[in-house]
């Protein structure tokens, strides 16, 4: 009973099956539209209330001003000494003047003079008393020079640099004008030692013949007696 029916179930299933099979395909369904998208609503939040806040009051403390290091002071120039100054350029000239030739020299003479004329100041001075004891730059002239000198050299006081010069100067134009003058008395002196010596003979010869005119005398005396 129960194999049969059994048997009548899987009948009625293959039947079925059969039947699925031979039926049309069902037809297929109308495709949906797309739906229209939503509209996007912005929703604003509402406004939080603002509660003022107090703006602390902003104190600008400036600090105190650095002292700035100070620097060392700079040594301080030394006060020009002008005599020194005028010193050292008499000192070049004076060396220029030795090895000028005498056409330039002659040129220094007169410019000398005529400062001298304008003003009668120690450089001046000495410039000139040296021009006048060269040769090459006109006839020495020595007294002069030792006139030019002689207000320095005898200024009382510390001994300066110009009047240290002037001294120098004078110590050298007296000698060499000591020197020219043995010089010249050179010719003197031997005239006088010529003239000595020819007083000598003159004297001898004079005695000679007195000593042989006695002498003759005597002898005639004596013949006589």
């Amino acid at each position: 009973m129960s194999l049969r029916r059994g048997c009548s179930v899987g009948a009625l299933s293959g039947l079925a099956l059969l039947a699925a099979c031979a039926a049309p395909p069902p037809a297929p369904a109308p495709a949906l539209a797309p739906a229209a998208a939503a509209p996007v609503v912005q929703i604003k939040p509402d406004p939080l209330p603002v509660t003022p806040v107090p703006v602390p009051q902003v104190v600008i403390v400036q600090s105190p001003p650095q002292p700035t290091p100070q620097q060392p002071p700079l040594p301080a120039a030394p006060p020009v000494n002008e005599e020194e100054q005028q010193a050292l350029a008499l000192l070049v000239d004076l060396q220029r003047y030795a090895v000028e030739a005498g056409e330039d020299l002659r040129r220094e003479l007169a410019a000398a003079n005529l400062a001298l004329t304008r003003s009668r100041s120690d450089a001046n001075r000495m410039r000139l008393a040296m021009l006048l004891t060269l040769p090459t730059a006109g006839p020495p002239d020595d007294a002069r020079a030792l006139s030019l000198l002689e207000p320095i050299v005898g200024r009382s006081g510390n001994a300066s640099p110009m009047k240290q010069i002037a001294s120098l100067l004078y110590a050298q134009i007296t000698e060499r004008a000591r020197s020219v003058r043995e010089e010249q008395r050179k010719p003197a002196v031997a005239q006088e030692k010529l003239d000595a010596l020819r007083a000598v003979e003159r004297s001898l010869l004079l005695e000679r013949s007195r000593n042989a005119g006695g002498g003759g005398g005597g002898g005639g005396g004596g013949t006589g007696r």
